[in-house]
């Protein structure tokens, strides 16, 4: 792999790969947290609008450009990034990144598009709305960070999308794509020495070299956690609840890796996670259980989430507080951890086999962290964590005291 910085101040990492397949992604640093000034949604908005039209390529075209070379042109949002990403056949590169740095570099926002557009994400929000496993999650998000940046839907609300004009677009994108915010990552069967000579050709192709300035700080902004219990009757057939708190940020590594850790214990996609193994598999009371964590520049969140029938609901609940106090109590024997971090690692490996996945990781990795961390280094940090680590994380991140709770009946 190889990694650097662009005379106008983008970072790029790209990675030789043994497949026919390329992948290419640019991952911007700008998303919900960054919309004060904005109408709400505005990110998201952004990011299905500069498909819209370029400078020199109408929406149609654009909508064609890759389809008819087999590729696939996509993005997303999040708190904190607007990725743009493309999957094309290897000799196909070039015309994806390039469409990628257009996109991100000259959008024109057409009014009529804007207003077509408009329909499709109201019609987004309302599907979430009809998902209470969804929606449930955004509420608890948004009280969680009540007064903070992150507390804003990523999709905004149907009001806020409604006065979304193109001037705000165009200020937004002029604003905040800019290329010391930005990451680009290659994944393809090419050598990494072409790789690098086509990422800084795209850099001096779509900025000029003069614009070298410092990636700006994650924002500081102070977040005032107060917990909370409440019960919202949405008159729904089943009941849907999430526990959960702040958790470690981005950049605090030893109790961000031993959360990761634990969550995945407690809640994690194998069968045997303590959760799904109490609540499905010993006592038939909900279809799933999922404990997710999420991290953010400044902060995290940790959320607990069960979805069962009504009659059943404060049984789950009681036992997820047990099993939350058994982590508490006692650290993880020996046998218990080694296996716990075999099965993380062995499920980070199998992820991260995917191109895209580890083209839009090294985005990620580039956007946080200026660089990107090796699979030796996170292996070592993990196997380091020890049982008595993971109690104190238990102890800090699932205190009774500053959990909160939010349920849906």
């Amino acid at each position: 792999m190889i990694s650097g910085v662009a005379d106008c101040g983008l970072r790029y990492a790209v990675k030789k790969s043994g497949s026919s397949v390329a992948y290419c992604a640019l991952s911007i640093k700008c998303g919900t947290r960054d919309e004060q000034g904005y109408h709400g949604g505005l990110a998201h908005f952004v990011e299905h609008t500069i498909f819209k039209g370029t400078e020199k390529k109408s929406a149609a075209v654009i909508n064609g450009y890759l389809d008819r070379l087999g590729g696939e042109l996509n993005a997303y949002t999040t708190k904190e990034e607007i990725v743009i990403h493309a999957t094309v056949l290897k000799e196909d590169l070039h015309k994806a990144s390039a469409l990628l740095f257009e996109l991100a570099t000259s959008p024109i926002f057409p009014q009529q598009e804007i207003e077509t557009e408009k329909g499709v994400v109201i019609d987004e929000i309302h599907s979430y709305k009809d998902s209470p496993s969804e929606d449930i999650y955004d509420k608890f998000e948004e009280m969680l960070f009540e007064g903070h940046p992150l507390s804003g839907n990523i999709l905004g609300t149907v009001a806020s999308v409604k006065k979304i004009n193109r001037d705000e677009l165009l200020r937004f994108a002029k604003e905040k794509f800019t290329p010391e915010r930005m990451a680009f990552s290659i994944v393809a069967d090419i050598d990494e020495k072409k790789l690098e000579k086509e990422a800084q050709k795209l850099c001096k192709q779509f900025f000029d070299d003069s614009l070298t300035t410092e990636t700006p700080a994650p924002e500081k902004v102070q977040h005032v956690y107060t917990p909370f219990d409440k019960t919202l009757n949405k008159r729904n057939h089943q009941a849907n609840c999430i526990i959960g708190g702040p958790a470690p940020s981005l950049y605090q590594e030893r109790e961000r890796l031993a959360t990761v850790l634990l969550c995945n214990i407690l809640g994690g996609p194998a069968n045997n996670a303590v959760l799904n193994s109490v609540l499905r598999e010993k006592n038939g009371w909900v279809y799933g259980a999922e404990c997710s964590y999420t991290q953010f520049a400044d902060t995290g969140m940790v959320a607990i989430s069960i979805g069962c029938d009504k009659a059943n609901l404060d049984k789950c609940i009681e036992a997820t507080y047990k099993e939350l106090r058994k982590l508490q109590a006692e650290p993880l024997s020996d046998r218990k951890l080694k296996a716990a971090k075999k099965q993380l690692l062995g499920q980070l490996a199998i992820s991260g086999d995917n191109g895209e996945t580890q083209c839009l990781s090294m985005g990620k990795s580039l956007l946080a962290y200026g660089k990107i961390n090796g699979t030796k280094e996170t292996r070592e940090l993990i196997e380091n964590i020890s049982a008595a680590d993971l109690q104190e994380i238990a102890c800090t991140v699932f205190d009774p005291t500053r959990l909160s709770k939010l349920i849906y009946i």
